[in-house]
C-alpha cells in the first residue's frame, strides 16, 4: 500500500501588500476556516520567505500556530523563466512538494490575493496533479474577480491580460489590439500595473482608447480607501483623477 499523501493548500492572502500603515485585520477578509488551516500548516512554499513569515504573524493573532514561526518551513517559488511568460520552472517542482509526498499537508501563498490566479504558483499545482496530490483551493479576494465585478462592464466574458509594455510605443499598440479585440468579442480586458506607473496607465488608456470606450479602475480593494470608478473614456477625460502611486489597482476597458 501507498503511503498516505499530503494536500496542497492554494492559500489566499490579504490585498494591502505594500501599503504599510492601512492593513486591517485578516479575520476581516479572510474565512476563519482559512485562517485555522492556514495556522497549523507546517510546510510552505510561497514567492517570499520574508512576506510569508510576516502573514503567518498576522494569522497568529487570530488563531494560534502549531509549531512557532522559526520552526516552520517556508522554501521560495523559483523565479520565472526569461520568456517563459512570468511561469517559474517545473523543474524543482518536486522537491517543493517533498513534504506532501511525504504525507504532510503544504501550503502555497502568494504575495496578494489567490495563489495562481494572476500570480505565481500555476506550475506547482500542475506538478501536485500530475503527482497525485489533492489540491484544496481556499475561499479568499481575488482582485481581478473584486475588480471585474465592481466594474459594471462584462462579466460573462472577459479576459486577464497582465502587465503592459512599458516602452509607450509599443503600450499604445497593444491597448489599441486589446479594445479592438474587445469589440469585436465583446469582451472585458483586465490588466494591471507596478503602482508607480497607475497614473502612466491610465494616461495611455485615456490617450489611446475611442471616447465611448469604458474604462474601470478599482484601486485599494478591500482597503478603507479602496474605490471603483467606472465611466466612458470621455467622461475621464472630463473629470480626470490623480492615482495613487503606491496602492494597487486593476483596469479594465470593454469597447462598445
Amino acid at each position: 500500500m501507498s503511503p498516505p499523501t499530503g494536500s496542497l493548500y492554494l492559500v489566499p492572502n490579504a490585498l494591502d501588500l505594500g501599503t504599510e500603515g492601512v492593513a486591517t485585520s485578516l479575520n476581516e477578509v479572510l474565512p476563519l476556516g482559512v485562517l485555522r488551516t492556514a495556522a497549523r500548516l507546517e510546510h510552505w512554499i510561497a514567492e517570499n520567505a520574508k512576506s510569508t513569515r510576516a502573514f503567518l504573524k498576522r494569522v497568529e493573532a487570530v488563531v494560534p500556530l502549531a509549531k512557532s514561526l522559526q520552526a516552520i518551513s517556508i522554501v521560495e517559488l523559483p523565479r520565472p523563466l526569461k520568456g517563459g511568460g512570468g511561469r517559474p520552472s517545473t523543474s524543482n517542482g518536486a522537491a517543493l512538494l517533498a513534504p506532501a509526498t511525504s504525507g504532510a499537508d503544504v501550503g502555497l501563498l502568494s504575495e496578494a490575493g489567490l495563489p495562481a490566479v494572476a500570480d505565481p504558483g500555476a506550475s506547482v499545482v500542475q506538478t501536485a496533479h500530475g503527482l497525485g496530490i489533492p489540491v484544496v483551493a481556499l475561499p479568499g479576494a481575488s482582485s481581478v474577480l473584486l475588480a471585474l465585478a465592481a466594474s459594471g462592464l462584462n462579466g460573462q466574458s472577459f479576459a486577464f491580460v497582465g502587465y503592459l509594455p512599458i516602452d509607450g510605443a509599443a503600450r499604445s499598440a497593444r491597448i489599441r489590439e486589446l479594445e479592438a479585440h474587445s469589440r469585436r468579442a465583446s469582451q472585458t480586458q483586465l490588466m494591471i500595473e507596478t503602482p508607480y506607473r497607475n497614473g502612466a496607465l491610465l494616461a495611455a488608456l485615456l490617450d489611446c482608447l475611442q471616447a465611448g470606450t469604458r474604462i474601470s479602475v478599482s484601486c485599494g480593494l478591500t482597503l478603507p480607501s479602496g474605490f471603483t470608478r467606472s465611466d466612458t473614456v470621455a467622461a475621464w477625460r472630463q473629470r480626470p483623477v490623480s492615482l495613487p502611486s503606491d496602492v494597487p489597482a486593476v483596469f479594465s476597458l470593454l469597447a462598445g
